[in-house]
């Protein structure tokens, strides 16, 4: 089965196109193309802001005049993560989409699932001529995933709603109505290159098979970071070998937890076997700990030639001691919303740089705004000790839950009314570009649903099919029964 013979039809069109056109973050040119066009064939009335957020506007059907008008809103870009060995260009090569019963997936690469099926049911209402509602403005904002730059540079006066139904979640029968706000930190380590010692045996030490995912909508359920793994085999090295470090990479985006990361270190040659040795006792331990959520995590050990340079040792010492310090996973739980995860914080990558640098990326998330900034000065100060220099992004602000919100019980009543049976109302510990709106709108009463996805930001990232026609039905019945101006 091709994904166009999917149900709902209209839907699963729009997403396959905007499968074909390239969209990662920051570069989403081949979108904003896209959506232009769109608005030209459909005749839709559109606007694009300096930074290239677009806005289409579309006039109630006929009896629907006094309904308050609804803002749809998803984001363009995409996470674009693939597993080692896919050759996959992502500035220009189409995702290659795989139907398995009931799940869509693509080939070895994220699908963009997140949160191209949100876009996808926007042109699909958009395109559409036999669906009722009111006014409507559809909001499609750019680089969600990398830093929301789209929602923060959003100018007052862009958009008219008072309503706004963020399409971004990831799981069906769940209305959202809050989240974490988030905040970047780096750890900058200058080392002083050094000539590496040829008497050494040089051996790249790999850690992969992880499944990764989600910095926030994931981080409890304890998978596998493959960052902490390497540098917990590194530090239990260093208490028995002197050893060079040559390179540590490892992970690639802020929001997602890394699945891959490798070093390359060198040894003394009389030390190979036993080294070994450790590395299959400690893989044995990953294996256990791992066992019920990253059953294929692996850990190789290959030989290499000399490489051209290597870290000074003290910088090495310093990085491995500071990494292995530097906290990851859940932080705090909710007080307030049982089950909710409310502080946490994310390894996130490890490059070592041309300029002789290595750059540790990390991610804080909290619904509380003194814990993000907590944790975020506890990763700092980690770095710090060790002689890193620091430096934070802006962040983004969390979105506060309102249990009186009119659109919440809008959809809760709709949802009700379709499948005789409760949506659940929650938070989501992830961030959404809602909190931001916020800020420039504060009038909006909003919610956030979708239907499930798994894996998200990685490229085991799938739809669920089934749950696209629920959600789609649940979608259509709230613009069908939003209230009066």
């Amino acid at each position: 089965m091709k994904i166009t013979d999917l149900n709902p039809k209209i839907v699963w069109s729009f997403f396959h196109e905007i499968t074909q056109i390239p969209r990662p973050s920051k570069k989403e040119e081949k979108i904003i193309q896209y959506l232009e066009s769109f608005a030209k064939k459909y005749n839709i009335a559109i606007k694009k802001d300096k930074v290239g957020n677009i806005l289409m506007s579309k006039p109630a059907t006929r009896g629907y005049e006094n309904r308050t008008t609804v803002i749809l809103q998803s984001h363009v870009d995409m996470v674009c993560e693939k597993n080692s060995g896919t050759e996959h260009d992502f500035e220009n090569d189409p995702i290659e989409t795989i139907v398995e019963g009931d799940w869509l997936h693509a080939q070895n690469t994220t699908l963009g699932a997140d949160n191209g099926v949100g876009v996808a049911a926007e042109l699909a209402i958009l395109a559409s001529n036999n669906i009722e509602h009111g006014p409507i403005e559809c909001l499609f904002t750019i680089d969600e995933e990398t830093g929301l730059t789209g929602a923060k540079a959003l100018k007052v006066g862009f958009m008219t709603g008072e309503i706004l139904l963020n399409l971004d979640s990831e799981d069906e029968g769940e209305i959202f109505i809050g989240c974490a706000g988030g905040k970047d930190s780096q750890g900058i380590f200058q080392f002083t290159p050094m000539t590496p010692d040829t008497s050494l045996q040089y051996f790249r030490i790999e850690v992969k098979g992880l499944n990764g995912g989600h910095s926030g909508g994931e981080i409890h359920k304890g998978l596998g970071n493959a960052n902490k793994i390497l540098v917990r085999f590194l530090y239990l090295l260093k208490q028995k070998y002197e050893f060079t470090v040559c390179e540590i990479n490892g992970g690639n985006l802020r929001n997602a937890i890394a699945r891959e990361a490798h070093a390359i270190i060198g040894i003394p040659a009389n030390a190979k076997e036993d080294v070994r040795v450790m590395l299959n006792h400690f893989t044995t331990d990953i294996e256990n700990e791992l066992k019920h959520v990253d059953k294929n995590v692996k850990l190789l050990m290959e030989s290499v030639v000399c490489p051209a340079k290597a870290i000074d040792p003290v910088t090495a010492e310093k990085l491995i001691y500071s990494l292995q310090a530097c906290p990851h996973g859940v932080i705090g739980m909710s007080h307030e919303i049982e089950g909710l995860v409310e502080t946490s914080t994310n390894l996130a990558s490890i490059k070592t740089m041309e300029d002789n640098s290595i750059v540790v990326g990390t991610s804080q998330r909290s619904s509380i705004e003194s814990c993000k900034i907590a944790v975020a000065n506890q990763v700092a100060a980690t770095f710090l000790l060790a002689g890193a220099a620091v430096t934070h992004g802006d962040g983004y602000p969390g979105w506060a839950p309102n249990a009186d919100s009119p659109i919440m019980q809008v959809a809760q009543e709709s949802y009700k009314r379709l499948f005789g049976k409760e949506a659940a109302i929650k938070a989501i510990h992830a961030g959404l570009e809602c909190g931001l709106f916020l800020e420039k709108y504060p009038h909006l009463d909003m919610i956030s649903f979708g239907p499930t996805l798994r894996d998200v930001h990685s490229p085991n990232e799938r739809i669920q099919i089934s749950t696209v026609g629920l959600w789609w039905k649940h979608l259509l019945d709230i613009l069908k029964h939003i209230p009066v101006k």
